[in-house]
């Protein structure tokens, strides 16, 4: 079987899939891109590979690279155009966090996606970690009954990091994202277990605060989404970078009782790893039976070598058994991706609205995409025109010019 020739886009984020290229030997990492020179020399001069091109240009990458598929890990902003123009090429395309930025750009991808033959894999590795995984394996078994309820909780203090997250840039889109944008952390590992689509969302966004002004962030501290289910069911989404303590957690409620992770606010890093669950035989048994375990799996001990979790490795891991002709590989599409994003983008239009409920659309349907095919609304003003959002519902916050300059001084990566 031939190897399947990569090309990564990112050197940052990127750095996760640079790495498991060395572990997979279906995989020849053939070629990477970064518009920060700097880093790519940097990657240059540690992997010492001579058969590895390396591009400053995206568009002199995509046409002169040979590769079959990319791992796009640039800007999350930027995930769509690039994904677009990779499909048109023949690529096969691996997404990182999140698929689009606005609706218009949204039938964009799925269009281009329907009209070839390549493959667009949603690399949404929280679906991957250890609990999420298992419980989408108990619920299609049957083990949990019918799906009633289930919470995502991502929150992440970035404090400490987002000088180089941002580099003190104020334009960045970090900064100028809305509460409600970074949601498929928490979304996504609840539509992975269950399948079942979103239908509905209200969302809240919770205040501005001391944190985010130091970050020089402008977007209240988090977001939250209600999003009721196609089978009638409810599920919650929180999240957000302005929070004092970092938690991953994931919650399901079935008909035949419940299964949950370990929770990282009060159990470190490792929690997501361990799943406790208390199950009846059957609809209306209703005897307790605590259980407590770590899942594991033929590839845990491999995964976890890699980041996130070992999530990260089974994300790519599905990415490249789908290329590589496994017709079942656990791989996230793009109707699934959107779905994923969906409840974050009109959850905060359901903010800025007074709390409405919003309908979300089905993307499969050809004729749910036309109202959208123009609707370019964000809180970028290259792409928004005029139909540019705040990143906060009550106003956009003003942040001194001080804040950002003592953020570069700062920051580790010029």
């Amino acid at each position: 079987m031939n190897k399947v020739k990569l090309g990564i886009v990112g050197v940052y984020r990127g750095k996760s899939m640079i790495n498991y290229c060395a572990q997979d030997c279906r995989v020849k990492l053939a070629a990477i891109c970064d518009i920060w020179k700097e880093g790519l020399e940097n990657v240059r001069a540690e992997l010492k590979n001579d058969e590895i091109k390396f591009y400053d240009n995206f568009d002199e990458f995509l046409a002169n690279a040979d590769i079959d598929a990319v791992v796009l890990a640039n800007y999350a902003t930027e995930h769509a155009l690039l994904a677009i123009k990779c499909i048109n090429a023949g690529k096969h395309v691996y997404s990182e966090v999140l698929p689009v930025q606005n609706m218009a750009e949204a039938v964009k991808l799925t269009e281009a996606v329907e009209n070839s033959k390549a493959i667009y894999a949603y690399a949404e590795n929280y679906c991957y970690m250890a609990a999420p995984r298992e419980m989408k394996r108990a619920f299609r078994a049957g083990e949990l009954g019918k799906f009633e309820y289930g919470e995502g909780e991502y929150f992440h203090n970035c404090e400490a990091g987002w000088a180089d997250l941002t580099y003190g840039d104020e334009n960045h889109w970090r900064n100028r994202m809305y509460a409600n944008f970074y949601c498929t952390h928490s979304v996504g590992p609840l539509l992975y277990i269950t399948g079942l689509r979103p239908v509905k969302v209200t969302g809240f966004e919770l205040p501005y605060n001391e944190r985010m002004a130091r970050m020089g962030a402008k977007s209240g501290l988090a977001g939250i989404e209600m999003i009721t289910l196609e089978n009638g069911a409810v599920i919650k989404s929180v999240h957000g970078v302005g929070i004092s303590k970092n938690s991953v957690w994931f919650s399901v409620y079935g008909s035949k009782g419940t299964m949950e992770s370990g929770r990282e606010a009060v159990q470190g890093s490792e929690g997501v790893n361990k799943v406790y669950t208390n199950l009846d035989r059957y609809d209306g048994e209703c005897v307790e039976r605590f259980i407590a375990y770590n899942p594991v799996d033929a590839f845990t001990v491999r995964a976890n070598a890699n980041g996130h979790g070992g999530s990260d490795f089974y994300s790519i891991y599905n990415f490249i058994s789908k290329i590589s002709g496994e017709k079942d590989a656990d791989v996230i599409d793009v109707y699934e991706a959107l779905d994923m994003f969906f409840p974050g983008l009109l959850g905060y239009r359901s903010v800025l609205n007074g709390g409405v409920p919003i309908e979300i659309p089905d993307f499969k349907n050809p004729k749910a995409r036309e109202k959208y095919r123009n609707d370019t609304a964000c809180t970028d003003p290259a792409v928004a025109g005029e139909q540019l959002i705040p990143s906060y519902s009550k106003g956009v916050p003003p942040v001194p010019k001080a804040v950002y300059d003592a953020l570069r001084k700062k920051c580790n990566i010029r």
